[in-house]
């Protein structure tokens, strides 16, 4: 007998998650996607399924509820989308028989593309042949109704495994070719506080010399914490109030920007200030890229602001209740994230090569499937 959806989505693993995502207590994309991974490992382990169908909507139902709970955290949806790709493909491998082994996995890179110096080739897909026990599928078996997932899970426990390892290097995967994107004696402009932009500076600082200008990202002033994490590790850093971002912007060599979610359209949703430097930068023919984990593509749209997520920060921040007398005759929109628009942005450094904003759309068709788009 198959598990019910429903009664899945209500387990006290999933609502545990979903009442610490509402209460943000869990934040940031690679958490957020981290914690999700665990989940959906613990609910495959434990649910009863006869065909894939009710496995796919069993995990379908747990990525709404969790989505649900707080839907400005991206990545819990795309997470949900990843896991159910890879659902799919081990099932085809498995009833078919044969696997499809990628030898081409770096060939979309921007930088190789350009070294060598001739267009990629398509490498044909080579069949190896599984195991008996991996072929011999049986849905809806009256005799054995857990057949199907008895067969199936230590497969799937695999490849969200193959999720969770990607997702703990991903830092590591992007800084690898750090040094070959930062010159000597650049001058490099950041914004905020991002992990996989400060793990990138900090995998070129041995082998190169440069300054790092940090704007402090007011109101929050993350900026503070990512200067100071970034002088101690041996790096030129100058600390800069946001306003001087446009007559610095001359002698800027590199825009660098974290993200928190990339686009269907190549745009995306970053921390406050990297708009105001990406226009800036685009005034002045400087170069913006975005480090960004691919497990932050979105295949959503930014229909709701045409400059900024909708996601609004306590205004207080912006103007305390002391200053009363303007307090009632202003209206103040305090924006956590800014939407950037595509052509502000010149490429992305993910774990899997370098991307122009114009090839996000076939990245996205080729991390998730198009029926998972809406969960």
């Amino acid at each position: 007998m198959a598990t019910d959806p429903s009664s899945v989505a209500n387990q006290r693993v999933v609502e545990t998650l979903a009442s610490r995502l509402r209460r943000r207590q869990v934040v940031g994309s690679r958490e957020t996607a981290l914690e999700t991974v665990l989940v959906l490992r613990q609910v495959i382990s434990k649910v009863r399924f006869s065909n894939i169908d009710q496995l796919v909507e069993i995990i379908r139902s747990v990525g709404r509820k969790l989505v649900e709970a707080q839907p400005k955290e991206h990545t819990v949806g795309n997470t949900v989308r990843k896991v159910l790709h890879h659902i799919r493909e081990e099932y085809h491998t498995a009833s078919q028989g044969t696997a499809v082994v990628s030898t081409s996995k770096d060939t979309l890179s921007i930088a190789k593309f350009v070294l060598q110096g001739q267009p990629r080739k398509q490498n044909v897909p080579q069949k190896t042949t599984l195991n008996k026990s991996q072929v011999m599928l049986k849905e809806n078996d009256e005799d054995d109704p857990d057949a199907f997932a008895r067969t199936l899970k230590p497969v799937l426990m695999e490849a969200i495994q193959d999720v969770l390892d990607e997702l703990e290097t991903v830092y590591d995967n992007i800084s690898k070719n750090a040094k070959d994107h930062i010159h000597s004696d650049e001058i490099i402009l950041i914004i905020g506080k991002s992990s996989t932009v400060e793990a990138f500076l900090k995998a070129a600082a041995p082998y190169r010399k440069y300054t790092v200008i940090v704007a402090d990202t007011a109101p929050s002033y993350s900026g503070h914490d990512m200067a100071q994490s970034l002088s101690s590790a041996g790096i030129s850093t100058v600390l800069v109030p946001d306003s001087s971002i446009y007559a610095l912007m001359s002698r800027i060599n590199k825009v660098m920007l974290g993200a928190h979610a990339i686009l269907a359209n190549g745009g995306m949703f970053a921390i406050t200030g990297s708009l105001l430097a990406a226009t800036a930068a685009r005034a002045h023919s400087t170069p913006v890229v975005v480090c960004a984990g691919q497990f932050k593509l979105t295949p959503q749209w930014n229909l709701y602001h045409e400059y900024g997520a909708l996601d609004f920060a306590d205004p207080s921040s912006v103007l305390g209740f002391e200053e009363g007398n303007l307090v009632d005759k202003v209206d103040v929109v305090n924006p956590f994230y800014d939407y950037v628009r595509p052509e502000l942005i010149d490429a992305f450094i993910t774990n899997d090569g370098d991307h122009p904003p114009s090839s996000v759309y076939r990245l996205i068709k080729e991390a998730y499937d198009d029926e998972d788009y809406e969960l």
